[in-house]
């Protein structure tokens, strides 16, 4: 039951204004921080100080907190009451409601602005606003929690996330979607498109939480499509309903301390027993995402044809354990090794020997996720950046009063706008081609827009940091949302091919295209 507010006047709370007897005025609310002066972290003195003790120190108070811990039940019981005849003027975080902030969400969900796009045919307006909603409501504050302390996302949040089919959403389009309710059935499984799995990833990415993003069953988004699309009928059947219930867990184990982007120079072997009904599986896999809590993993291998790819059920001879990188451990980044794992042959994806198609076949749609999170991360950061230039004052001014940090604003703004015009425009190809003419046709157009993307991400990260100062270093208070992202935004960089290698990647594929008769 909550406490009776009374109403004050200024005048009322001026009398308070000493140890002991304290109390200020925060956004037309009165609190009494008479007992908890005391114990205010940021020590007595600064509560004493003339413009705070016994005031309206909302504008001091917003300089230094986030709304956010006003919102937190010990200091919302110091709140006692109400001015008189003045109403709260600022509005915390509301599960699924849209940024006001000029340029905090992209135009199409911005008041006053369209998009050829996003059509109410495939209901795509109203599957965002039930996708935000359980993402603010559910996975927020799990997000919050476990980059925090290092834990797996939580499953009871994965059990939510299968009765919307949102694992198999994640997926994209397809025939795993086939008959099943999405969404509450807000969208058919025939109608859902790439616009609705971008909606995902972006809502996803609004989170602020790098390593949970990836926690948050990464591995299943780059290793279940090789099983899917190349798996037998009998592994899928045994495989997929599991994974896609959230139940059981699966990555992509590649990279090996050895090779990274130089698949062929992988070092791990698979040979056939002298049956010929098994592989023997022996080597390490290093950086795999979700990898400490994988049942399955999807498995780059030398074999005696070339290179192999192989589903690799957890059991004797899979070892895993955490590698502390610059992102919270709930991302589960393991080092593996294989030490003669006995795995059947029915277990290979694709053809002996066939390995690269399947992995190749996996990265367009792999970097394109890559990309939405991108795109909305920086923004993300946008509208951190904005919100501060406007409360934090600097030589007695607003600091966006300085033309040096609007005109870091302004490049923070065209980048995320160009890089979410590229994105809806590869996007839309992809909905309107087929698998055979995507991996033709938009590979370098997707390896393009990934080193573009995290190119100005990281550009977007250097200029957050000078923008909130030393708050942009800072994992907590008001910069922490800064000091994450510069922190976390090397994966971006890396992750599904670093920057040069893409960039050169699109120029060849474009190289190949040349026209012979082209001739200045």
């Amino acid at each position: 039951m909550s406490k009776e507010m009374k109403v004050f006047t200024l005048n009322d709370v001026a009398k308070h204004n000493k140890q002991g007897d304290l109390w200020v005025v925060i956004d037309a609310k009165v609190y009494d921080l008479s007992k908890f002066s005391a114990m205010h972290p940021g020590g007595l003195a600064v509560l004493l100080e003339e413009e705070v003790a016994g005031q309206d120190a909302t504008e001091a108070f917003y300089s230094l907190h986030r709304h956010e811990v006003l919102e937190r039940p010990q200091y919302q019981r110091l709140q006692i009451g109400t001015i008189d005849g003045e109403t709260p003027q600022i509005i915390g975080r509301v599960p699924g409601a849209l940024s006001t902030v000029p340029y905090g969400e992209p135009t199409w969900l911005s008041q006053g602005y369209f998009s050829p796009y996003y059509t109410e045919a495939p209901n795509h307006r109203n599957f965002h606003k039930a996708v935000r909603s359980f993402f603010d409501e559910y996975v927020y504050p799990d997000a919050q929690a476990r980059e925090a302390d290092g834990k797996r996302p939580s499953q009871d949040l994965f059990d939510k996330m299968a009765e919307l089919e949102l694992h198999a959403m994640r997926m994209g389009p397809g025939k795993h979607l086939k008959g099943r309710t999405l969404m509450g059935g807000i969208v058919k499984p025939e109608e859902f498109d790439y616009f609705h799995e971008l909606i995902i990833t972006q809502e996803m990415s609004r989170l602020g939480s790098r390593g949970y993003g990836d926690g948050f069953l990464g591995g299943k988004v780059i290793g279940l499509p090789p099983v899917l699309n190349f798996g037998s009928e009998e592994l899928k059947a045994k495989v997929v309903p599991d994974v896609l219930a959230g139940k059981k867990f699966i990555c992509l184990a590649i990279s090996e301390a050895q090779a990274g982007s130089d698949v062929m120079g992988l070092q791990t072997t698979a040979k056939k027993t002298e049956d010929g009904q098994h592989w023997i599986i022996n080597g390490t896999k290093k950086w795999i995402t979700n990898g400490t809590f994988a049942d399955y993993f999807t498995v780059g291998c030398k074999t005696e044809d070339g290179f192999t790819v192989i589903l690799v059920e957890r059991g004797e001879g899979v070892e895993t354990r955490q590698i502390k990188t610059s992102y919270s451990t709930t991302a589960g980044t393991a080092f593996i090794t294989f030490d003669n794992v006995k795995v059947p042959v029915g277990n290979t994806l694709g053809e002996e020997g066939g390995g690269i198609f399947v992995i190749l076949s996996n990265f367009n749609h792999e970097r394109w996720v890559m990309c939405c999170a991108s795109a909305r991360s920086q923004r993300a950061i946008v509208e951190e950046c904005m919100k501060w230039a406007n409360q934090r004052k600097a030589f007695g001014k607003p600091l966006n009063s300085q033309a040096v940090i609007r005109h870091k604003l302004a490049h923070m703004i065209s980048r995320t706008e160009a890089v979410q015009a590229w994105l809806e425009n590869v996007t839309y190809q992809m909905c309107n081609m087929t698998y055979k003419q995507q991996s033709s046709k938009l590979a370098g157009q997707i390896a393009f827009l990934k080193a573009f993307s995290t190119t100005n991400g990281e550009e977007t990260a250097r200029d957050a940091v000078q923008i909130f100062g030393g708050r942009g270093l800072t994992q907590s208070g008001m910069g922490r949302f800064i000091e994450h992202y510069h922190r976390t935004i090397g994966f971006d960089s890396l992750l599904g091919g670093a920057i040069d290698v893409l960039a050169d990647l699109g120029v060849r594929q474009a190289m190949r295209a040349m026209p012979a008769d082209a001739k200045l």
